[in-house]
């Protein structure tokens, strides 16, 4: 499968979990990756390895989602080194569980400069420099849409951000056919949120699939929705969640 053949990306938190397959799957379709982390320069070693394996480039960005200039520089520096800008997946994340009663300033703080904030100056730093029929991929949450337990107000606003975000790029970016969509990813089994960590079980309970999803099948959306076959959608959200919402 070579739909993506010289095309070019860049994954924000691409060093582990969604972010990491994501990049692989763009490289297995032929796509060269640029990809951002934090702290994990082993791992983003690893993947880089994996993204060469496959034939195409691969670069790691250090770079803090929650430092706008750093990201920013992170946009510009991988138009430099790849050459151009195809598509850019906005996949950076953070979670912070806690009553609101409870939500430390600085919890709230990092939450939104990462989940809103970061994603927004990514978007607008990658604006003007996409290619004509670029993509723009948004990581979101199931919780957007549906907060099924108390303690996830916080993540929940955060990540409702994008969906409003999504369709605002859509109309600005949609005269130059570039997309933008968002996808809404339910539990997924990552280090963040592991499919048998305490909180696994009850969240198993509102899905009609007996499991948490993999990095690999939220990977999956994000190639079909850099390819050309998602050429006509636009400003919508792509939710897989394993019923979470049904």
């Amino acid at each position: 499968m070579t739909e993506l053949t010289g095309k070019l990306a860049l994954v924000t938190g691409g060093s582990r979990g969604i972010g990491a397959a994501a990049a692989v799957a763009l490289a297995e379709r032929g796509a060269d990756v640029a990809f951002t982390y934090r702290s994990s320069a082993d791992d983003a070693a690893q993947v880089v390895k994996q993204i060469e394996a496959n034939g195409r480039r691969g670069f790691a960005i250090e770079a803090d989602a929650a430092d706008a200039e750093a990201i920013e520089r992170a946009v510009v520096q991988a138009v430099d080194v790849l050459g151009g800008l195809d598509i850019l997946v906005n996949n950076a994340g953070v979670g912070a569980m806690g009553m609101i009663t409870d939500v430390a300033i600085e919890d709230l703080d990092r939450v939104l400069a990462v989940n809103v904030r970061g994603v927004y100056v990514a978007a607008q730093a990658a604006a003007s420099r996409l290619s004509e029929g670029g993509r723009m991929i948004h990581i979101g949450s199931c919780a957007a849409a549906r907060v099924t337990t108390p303690g996830m107000t916080l993540y929940a606003m955060s990540k409702a951000a994008l969906v409003g975000l999504n369709k605002g790029l859509a109309r600005e970016l949609g005269s130059r056919g570039i997309t933008s969509n968002v996808i809404q990813p339910g539990p997924i089994d990552t280090s963040m949120n592991p499919a048998d960590g305490p909180y696994a079980e009850a969240q198993r309970s509102f899905l009609a699939l007996d499991r948490f999803g993999t990095p690999e099948e939220v990977a999956a959306a994000v190639v079909y929705l850099a390819g050309p076959g998602a050429a006509y959608l636009t400003g919508t959200e792509l939710t897989i969640d394993g019923g979470h919402a049904a």
